[in-house]
């Protein structure tokens, strides 16, 4: 885990992200995401059934096939067809591609940075007037589990993955 977390760290820093509290920010969400285990990943995932469970659930049959993968698991085609764009690959006819750990967090970092996601990217949050570790979370998902995300982020000790 703790090489996954220092790539990160490293490809935040080479994506021109270094302020301390975005970086941190950026991990918790992975952590948060993805239950700590820092491998992207695909929604309902955990279920034995998970594929039946997203073709048949009355929230995520509207989407599928282009459900939640990755480290903050993009959802509906539009945001396949987006990212596919930007990063010059098929995610829409290859949408597991966004599960490959590069890809993923390519996805996570320039997604955060320049608000792809909701709008709202990390220098709305983290700036010269300070650092909003709760509000931060309309980044990825409106205030689900923000409050829980910030306490991630603020304990996260940067210096010992560097």
């Amino acid at each position: 885990m703790d090489k996954k977390i220092k790539k990160i760290i490293e490809y935040c820093k080479e994506s021109g992200i270094t302020k301390p509290e975005q970086i941190q920010y950026i991990v918790a969400t992975v952590w948060h995401e993805t239950d700590g285990t820092f491998k992207p990943v695909r929604e309902a995932g955990w279920l034995r059934n998970w594929d039946k469970y997203l073709r048949t659930n009355s929230n995520t049959k509207r989407y599928y096939p282009y459900y939640g993968r990755g480290f903050v698991q993009i959802t509906w085609k539009k945001n396949y067809e987006k990212f596919s764009k930007i990063m010059g690959i098929d995610l829409v006819n290859n949408p597991d591609l966004a599960l490959e750990f590069d890809n993923a967090l390519f996805i996570l970092v320039y997604g955060m940075k320049h608000g792809t996601f909701t709008g709202k990217k990390l220098l709305d949050y983290f700036n010269i007037n300070g650092s909003d570790f709760i509000g931060a979370r309309a980044i990825i998902n409106g205030k689900d589990r923000a409050e829980k995300i910030a306490r991630y982020a603020q304990r996260i000790k940067l210096n010992e993955y560097i």
